[in-house]
């Protein structure tokens, strides 16, 4: 059952050495592929990267949140176009997270680095350093990348106790259950 994946899914920022198989890879970019779109317009473009100095060149991607990638055997470059789809973040965001939940089912650890409005440590623009890294078109958007890899460690999921029910509503914003 999916709540179940939910239970177990944890952000993973250490991997093993261990290569993503490529039928893997397949069956991740198939999920990405397979996510509702607004109009069914599909405006994401995905990067897969595998190369180990790109990797290393997205872990200095933005100042903050992207460094793991140095060590992470694969990243999936979640981009889109603006010009397909006014709710591009919308689309791209359920790819991103349908890439997440596979990769929790295939077994494997994930995280999310936010490229959108972001900043590299010398403030220049991190959308800017991944058009010229990756050879983006004009107006390509980067939303996210998305790291993963064999997890170093097993990481429990978080308990109930920890999700936020006291910000759940009924039928009126603040009626509380």
């Amino acid at each position: 059952m999916l709540i179940d994946l939910l239970r177990t899914r944890r952000s993973v920022r250490k991997f093993t050495e261990q290569p993503i198989a490529p039928e893997t890879i397949d069956l991740l970019v198939e999920a990405a592929l397979r996510s509702p779109s607004s109009k069914g317009n599909s405006p994401w473009e995905l990067i897969v990267v595998t190369n180990r100095e790109t990797l290393q060149q997205l872990a200095v991607a933005k100042a903050h949140g992207a460094a793991f990638l140095h060590g992470a055997p694969l990243a999936i470059v979640v981009c889109a176009d603006p010009a397909k789809s006014d709710v591009w973040v919308e689309d791209a965001a359920i790819a991103a997270t349908l890439i997440h939940l596979q990769a929790t089912d295939l077994g494997l650890g994930s995280c999310w680095v936010q490229i959108r409005l972001r900043q590299r440590g010398d403030g220049s623009d991190a959308q800017a350093f991944l058009d010229d890294l990756l050879g983006l078109p004009a107006g390509m958007m980067v939303l996210a990348i998305v790291g993963i890899g064999h997890p170093v460690d097993i990481k429990s999921g978080h308990p109930r106790s920890a999700l936020h029910f006291d910000q759940i509503s009924f039928e009126r914003f603040g009626r509380r259950g």
